[in-house]
């Protein structure tokens, strides 16, 4: 069975990416933060998530967000 091409411009740009990217409050939820004051100073410190900037806002790919969790799984189940 043939797959078909999407026909809508926004599709194809959308395809490797993913349909949200997250903010530092869905972190604090997520990870039951005290503040998002934590996320930023993770951010400063260098030992957070990696994200990036869109303007004024920081934003965080849910597969980086991942990737760093099972990485700070791996090392906490390895000590």
């Amino acid at each position: 069975m043939a797959t078909e091409e999407p026909t809508d411009p926004r599709a194809i740009l959308r395809g490797g990416l993913p349909d949200r990217y997250l903010t530092p409050d869905d972190l604090v939820t997520m990870f039951s933060l005290p503040s998002v004051e934590t996320v930023y100073q993770w951010r400063r410190k260098r030992i957070g998530p990696p994200g990036f900037r869109v303007g004024r806002y920081l934003r965080f790919n849910p597969a980086a967000v991942q990737a760093w969790e099972a990485e700070r799984t791996a090392l906490t189940d390895a000590a």
